[in-house]
């Protein structure tokens, strides 16, 4: 879970900060940079699997090799930032695996990862330009510490005792920075067990990727938590295409980030349901339920073509009529994937969507709302198979949904006057809650009711009124 997110120099994002609970809806009009809170957060995620280099090409779907690095730093039409940092404290899973399989236990649960890139221009002993890794640090959050640090609403025993553990026992955190004799910054790697050695250094400008990136044994186990946190952290783009495809048998088993192998996942859920004994058309029945208020539908289920070895997702009308699911509405198919990761508890990990209202007709938006809303954990009952460790952050601009979300809940993205490192007024993003909000009361900037106007009035030009089309009606 991704509790607080930091950054500073990144696209549009100067001096920027943000606390996120469960369940998160960041509303600000187009434009005003939204999408770039998710692309911070994507490229702590790339970082963990990918080269420095690769993932800065990869943010923002980009993939281009010829793509000019420089647009990953803020910069105005004066200064350009020469480096980015971005801070995430999260909490992480006590039991991983590493890559190969072998069980590992994080020494602490509660974490601070925090890197900062820079951008150093081409020379003559550099043929091009390149990013370099300037820092990166990963601290333990202590128990006291985290009963100030976890702003939102929860449950003391229920919750907070259960996902947060902190054996660590001396000062120093898991990676920490020093500078050597020459000048040069060292990334130092510190044991679990509290060895008060050395610890083992690289250079932090040579690295290609990161020490998240690289740890991939049980050697290092909350290096290794940290990464792992990271990597279940998904941003989805549904696409009607992928989520009408049917599967093949060897096909990945969990729902990806364009909504495709939802075949394949059903199949594996009800099958895990049999292994254990429980009826697999319960799990069929857990996913009609939500569907069945959208459209007039009495079953789903998995449909086996041994001879072709394909799995496709059907539905059973009320007519009797059986349909595959490719013949469902775009909006309706968003409406089963959701349902789907739903019922699936090993599908965890923070989700983010942007503009989770697309092909969803308005007067369905409060179900779309209710599903995003359970897929997120409930902190105030503890995490299980019933309850999945998931966290959703949802960016729109539809006063529709807008509309339908809890106060608490809601972020306004808006721009804000700050000054550059220059002493030069600048404009930049800002996220922040409505007064009377658990944000407001933990001291957060907040901002008052009538900064939703636009989403709560109607807009200028506004054609059809309800009173209007209601004269004559008896």
């Amino acid at each position: 879970m991704l509790t607080r997110l930091e950054v500073d120099g990144f696209k549009n994002l100067l001096n920027f900060a943000v606390d996120f609970a469960p369940f998160n809806c960041i509303a600000g009009p187009n434009g005003v940079g939204k999408s770039n809170i998710f692309d911070a957060i994507r490229f702590l995620s790339l970082l963990t699997e990918h080269k420095i280099i690769e993932a800065a090409q990869m943010v923002r779907g980009n993939g281009m090799e010829g793509s000019d690095l420089r647009d990953l730093f803020w910069s105005n039409s004066s200064e350009r930032a020469a480096q980015f940092r971005i801070a995430a404290e999260m909490i992480v899973d006590k039991q991983v695996k590493d890559d190969f399989g072998r069980p590992a236990e994080a020494t602490s649960t509660f974490l601070r990862y925090e890197i900062k890139i820079g951008y150093e221009e081409a020379t003559s002993s550099t043929a091009m330009s390149h990013l370099t890794l300037l820092s990166e640090t990963l601290n333990y959050i202590t128990k006291g510490e985290a009963a100030r640090r976890l702003k939102f609403p929860h449950d003391v025993q229920s919750f907070r005792d259960r996902v947060i553990t902190n054996n660590r026992r001396i000062k120093s955190g898991f990676i920490s920075v020093e500078t050597a004799d020459d000048g040069q910054t060292e990334i130092i790697v510190h044991q679990d067990g509290g060895s008060r050695g050395p610890g083992q250094r690289a250079p932090a400008n040579k690295a290609p990727s990161t020490i998240v990136g690289t740890s991939n044994t049980s050697a290092t186990p909350t290096i290794l938590a940290a990464r792992r946190e990271m990597q279940k952290w998904r941003f989805l783009a549904l696409e009607p295409s992928a989520m009408r495809r049917p599967d093949r048998f060897q096909d990945d088993t969990f729902v990806n980030a364009n909504g495709g192998h939802l075949p394949a996942t059903l199949y594996r859920l009800a099958s895990d349901a049999e292994k254990h004994r429980d009826d697999p058309a319960d799990v069929y029945a857990k996913v009609t339920n939500r569907l069945a208020g959208l459209v007039p539908i009495s079953d789903i289920i998995v449909d086996v073509d041994a001879v072709r070895q394909l799995l496709t997702v059907q539905v059973k009308e009320r007519t009797g009529i059986t349909l595959p699911a490719a013949s469902l509405s775009d909006g309706t198919l968003r409406f089963l994937a959701l349902s789907v990761l739903v019922v699936d508890s090993q599908s965890d990990g923070l989700i983010c969507i942007e503009e989770p209202e697309n092909g969803i007709h308005p007067a369905k938006m409060a179900e779309m709302v209710r599903l995003l809303q359970d897929l997120a954990v409930n902190v105030h009952d503890a995490p299980g198979p019933d309850n999945p460790f998931r966290q959703v952050i949802v960016a729109t601009h539809s006063p529709v949904f807008v509309k339908l979300i809890n106060r608490n809940d809601l972020l306004c993205a808006i721009e804000a006057k700050v000054k550059t490192t220059n002493g030069l007024p600048t404009r930049t993003l800002r996220c922040r809650p409505l007064d009377d909000t658990w944000r407001s009361k933990a001291g957060e900037v907040s901002v008052g009711d009538g900064t939703l106007l636009a989403y709560l009035t109607d807009p200028p030009g506004v054609q059809l009124r309800l009173p209007s089309l209601l004269n004559g009606v008896e």
